[in-house]
């Protein structure tokens, strides 16, 4: 397999480092016997984060399946052991325990929120174990624990605040759930705003799964933003974008970019709802790579033609073939020796080639801007002109020194 050398991060690479000698020598096990090798599923499949982590669930179930029938890992067929986070940090953290304790799993495949990453953190660090993380985030974090197959900052806030910018949007209104990530990303966009000339006319933060969005939209209405720059998760998207549209704010007038609605939470939202809205991404289900034209034919062959492909769900695809690139080139499924093997790791990845960036343990990606059509699906407008190296402390942002000294 192709190996690269991506740049690396000083202060990034500096709190690799600074963990890896914090981590409590308590190591997980890792999940071997002659004929099989077992990992961890952990997403929420239930509540009102199911959603768009059922699909994730799918994404990585079908990895597995693929490379069992491709001879397995060093040998050894995979092994899922699945557990339900039910939307609930408290409940990630219990599951993560019991899979890396009693389950002796090799390695997790799991997470959505913020807050159930971060939830798990300690845990994979007192056990040494190693989670696949399959979402954006709000980045300002590196761990030896999480290799991060999601954007970070750089490759999905900071890309679709230039778009909106080089397309007129000035003033920006932003609502998001009230959890780590909303609020962590709105504290970047409001400091990109400050540097660049844009107002933030207001911030608006509801529980996850709420419901009752009337207030907010009658606000968008009133105030007529440029743009409306949504980080709420899960469901409440439905609510958001029905009364969104009750309320008379149009696409034309006053589009939302939105940052973790994809294929999959469209079908609940109603295209009608939501057809010329915009979305920040890596990958859509129209992106137009050979890779991907197999990817989608597999997931509908597996789960039903009307199911649909995302970014979140295709990143979690992605870090199981990335977790056994790295095992073999390791030899090993022992975490100290597969973390030694990461850094230039890549794959053919449905969203096209991917490498991961062994001082963030981060993923090298493409950004793209996706507007939703009528049909459900999203077509992309505006893609990196190349790969953006994942810069998750924002070192290479003057404006965004305050956030992270």
């Amino acid at each position: 397999m192709a190996r690269t050398r991506p740049r690396t991060t000083p202060l990034a690479a500096t709190a690799l480092a600074l963990a890896l000698t914090a981590t409590a020598c308590a190591p997980a096990g890792t999940g071997t016997d002659d004929d099989t090798v077992t990992v961890g599923l952990l997403h929420s499949l239930s509540g009102t984060m199911a959603i768009s982590e059922v699909t994730v669930h799918d994404a990585v179930q079908l990895a597995i399946d693929e490379i069992n029938a491709d001879g397995g890992v060093l040998g050894r067929q995979i092994e899922p052991i699945v557990e339900d986070g039910a939307s609930d940090e408290a409940t990630f953290a219990e599951r993560a325990q019991k899979l890396l304790q009693s389950d002796g799993v090799a390695t997790v495949f799991g997470g959505w929120t913020s807050a159930s990453r971060k939830a798990m953190l300690p845990v994979f660090e007192r056990n040494d174990g190693l989670l696949w993380y399959p979402v954006q985030y709000e980045g300002l974090e590196a761990s030896p624990n999480i290799v991060y197959t999601g954007a970070t900052t750089n490759q999905q806030i900071i890309p679709a605040l230039d778009y909106l910018r080089e397309e007129g949007h000035t003033s920006l209104y932003l609502v998001g759930s009230d959890y780590v990530f909303p609020r962590t990303a709105n504290q970047i966009i409001t400091a990109y705003a400050q540097a660049h000339d844009m107002d933030v006319i207001a911030q608006e933060y509801t529980p996850l799964g709420h419901t009752e969005y009337s207030t907010i939209t009658d606000d968008i209405a009133r105030t007529a933003p440029d743009a409306v720059f949504n980080t709420l998760n899960g469901d409440s998207n439905v609510s958001f974008f029905q009364q969104l549209r009750s309320a008379g704010v149009s696409a034309q007038d006053t589009p939302v970019l939105s940052v973790s609605v994809a294929e999959e939470e469209i079908e609940g939202i109603g295209a009608d709802n939501i057809t010329g809205h915009l979305t920040a991404w890596n990958y859509y289900q129209s992106t137009p790579t050979d890779t991907n034209t197999g990817f989608v034919e597999a997931f509908t062959d597996a789960y039903g033609e009307e199911r649909v492909t995302s970014d979140p769900m295709q990143s979690a695809y992605n870090a199981v073939h990335l977790w056994r690139a790295a095992v073999e080139e390791a030899g090993s499924f022992e975490v100290a020796d597969v973390r030694q093997a990461l850094d230039g790791t890549t794959f053919e990845a449905p969203e096209g080639t991917i490498t991961i960036d062994g001082a963030t343990q981060h993923v090298v990606k493409t950004a793209r801007i996706g507007q939703v059509n009528d049909q459900g699906l999203i077509d992309e407008i505006w893609s990196s002109p190349q790969p953006i190296t994942p810069d998750p402390y924002l070192e290479g942002y003057d404006w965004a020194a305050a956030l992270t000294g």
